[in-house]
Formats: C-alpha cells, structure tokens, sequence
C-alpha cells in the first residue's frame, strides 16, 4: 500500500538546508492566524488502478488497488486507525471508467489494457460483494468515507475534439449504488463528481457548463434518497486541477448550496518522467510557486462560499505515479 503525503517534500527541503548549515534567526509572529483546517484535515487516497499499471519503467500499484487491495492486512489496518481520525477517499484517475454492479448492470468486467481506453484501460467494475467487504473494512478502522462517482456515465466521447466527453450525465447506476448502500446501512461522509475532469482536464474534460447542471441533478438525487438532512452525505467537486474560468463557470451555473465542498487536487512536480525533478523539489522558490494556486481556490471560494470552502482532494508531489527514487506515490 503506498500513501502520498504533501509533507514529503519539506522534509527534503530541511534536509538539504541543513547540509549547508548556517546561523539564521527566525522570528514567527503567532498573533493572527492566516489559514485553518478541521480535525479530519488528514487523508488518503484508494486508487483504481490495477498492476498493469506502469509508467517510466516502474510499475508502483501492485495489489495496492481498491480491487486487489488485501482488506485483513494486519499493518494496514494498525496504520489507519493510528492516525485516526482519518478520511479515506476511494477514487482516482478511472474512477469515471467503473461501473457499480447492481440494478441493471449484469456483467462486471475487470480493467483490462486497451489502448483507446481511458488511461489506458477498458471499463471495470466495482461489484456489490467487493463494496461489502470495503465496507466492513472502513466500519473496523473508523475512517470517514469519501466516495469518488463516475461522472461520464452515458455520455459520449466527442468526435471532434479529444479527450472532450458531451452529454448529459445519466445517474440510473449511481441511484442504484446509493440505494443498495443506503439498504445495507452503510455510511458515506461525502461524494464527490467525478476525477480531474475540469478546464483542461487529465484524459477527459467536460465543459464547465455542462458539469454544473450535471453536480445539480446528483444534488437532488442524494436529498432524495437520503431523507433526513443530518444523514446526507456531502457533494464535492470538481475533483480536479485549478482553473479559474472554468472554476467560476461551473459554479455560476450550479449555484450556491449544491457544492458542499469545492475540491482541487496538487501535484505541483507535474510528471513523473521530468528529467528536471530533483531541482524541482529542492527548490523552494519553484515549490513556492503552487501558492498561486491556493490564491486563486481561495478567491472562487470568497466569491461563491460553498459551505465547507475548499479541500484539496488529492495529492502527491509527482503525477501518474511518482517520480522513481525522488517521490514515489
């Protein structure tokens, strides 16, 4: 199981600082407080991917897969509950290529290399014995749950434009997913729309438009289901890189009160294969440069006050499975 943690990078930087010791004084003025986070500020991500999955002649997964991942491993279980409280979120980049096995859906395909296929890979899916036993594995670590949903489920890919998904988003599995977790009494602290599908998106794009009345109909769709205010599950989104025009055209469209929580991800070393890397995350004057883009999440959230303001769903440094023997996922 790999972990991705934000404060690998500082510890490298105070590594390298220290090589070339100095006398500094530094002066911290604990007045004011200029940013805050909650008690469930920690997370993690369960990702999709298979063992197939290999970049830059490494193949990182293993069996650490949401599919493959060993649910009884004993210092696994022994890891999350130390850090309790924890937040587990299951996505990640094919999350918007599986499908839930229930309702109308009657066969389950596992993810299989295909070279049209989104990252790489034919459609998977989550059967409803394998959420049982994720289930039962959350309930015993005492995680908060964070549930990554398909989002381009039923639409089609654009003829004339790559990468680019049209249509509108059909939520028939997505219902029947939620009732059978509903049934079987389960508990979702939060959903969030889609994977790194916003601006100019990671594989896939829908149009900021689009994506906004598509985030109003699973709105409505978990006050539905989810009768009772105090138990439904939060909405998030867009699960993806910062772009301010589209940021602020997804939520003009959608509106205040339908984004619970506005998601950005981080992965400021940008690809794993740059040969540029080790300068990359020695330097703090380039690391400094992500702070542009916690200005700009700020701004949109200052402007259409969602009601948790923003979360930074995902992040690791490296994109598309770390950097080998710099910043591993």
């Amino acid at each position: 199981m790999y972990f991705k943690f934000t404060f690998c990078p500082i510890i490298l930087l105070l590594w390298a600082s220290l090589s070339f010791a100095q006398n500094v004084n530094v002066v911290i003025h604990g007045a004011a407080s200029i940013a805050k986070t909650d008690d469930n500020f920690v997370c993690v991500t369960l990702d999709w991917w298979p063992a197939e999955k290999c970049d830059y002649n490494q193949c990182p997964w293993g069996k650490a897969g949401i599919l493959n991942l060993d649910l009884r491993y004993g210092a696994l279980i022994n890891a999350i509950k130390a850090f309790n409280p924890l937040r587990i979120k299951v996505g990640g980049s094919l999350q918007d290529n599986v499908v839930y096995k229930v309702g109308e859906v009657s066969s389950c395909p596992n993810f299989m290399k295909r070279e049209d296929g989104l990252f790489g890979f034919s459609q998977g899916c989550l059967s409803m014995e394998r959420w049982d036993q994720l289930n039962r594995f959350f309930n015993h670590t005492g995680v908060k749950l964070t549930f990554g949903l398909n989002a381009l489920f039923g639409r089609n890919e654009s003829q004339t434009e790559k990468g680019l998904w049209i249509g509108d988003w059909q939520p028939q599995n997505t219902r029947d997913f939620m009732q059978y977790t509903i049934s079987k009494g389960y508990k979702v602290d939060s959903y969030e729309f889609g994977n790194q599908l916003s601006g100019s998106g990671m594989g896939a794009k829908v149009y900021a438009k689009q994506y906004g009345k598509d985030v109003i109909v699973l709105k409505n769709l978990v006050k539905e289901l989810y009768a009772h205010p105090e138990t439904q599950p939060k909405v998030l989104g867009p699960g993806g890189f910062y772009e301010e025009k589209w940021f602020n055209t997804f939520l003009e469209v959608s509106g205040q009160g339908i984004v619970d929580g506005l998601t950005h991800h981080i992965y400021n070393l940008g690809p794993g294969d740059d040969p540029n890397m080790m300068n990359k995350i020695l330097y703090p004057s380039y690391l400094n440069q992500v702070s542009q883009t916690y200005k700009g999440v700020s701004d949109v959230v200052n402007k259409f006050r969602p009601q948790l303001g923003a979360w930074v769903s995902e992040s690791g440094g490296a994109l598309n499975g770390g950097s080998k023997d710099v910043s591993r996922v």
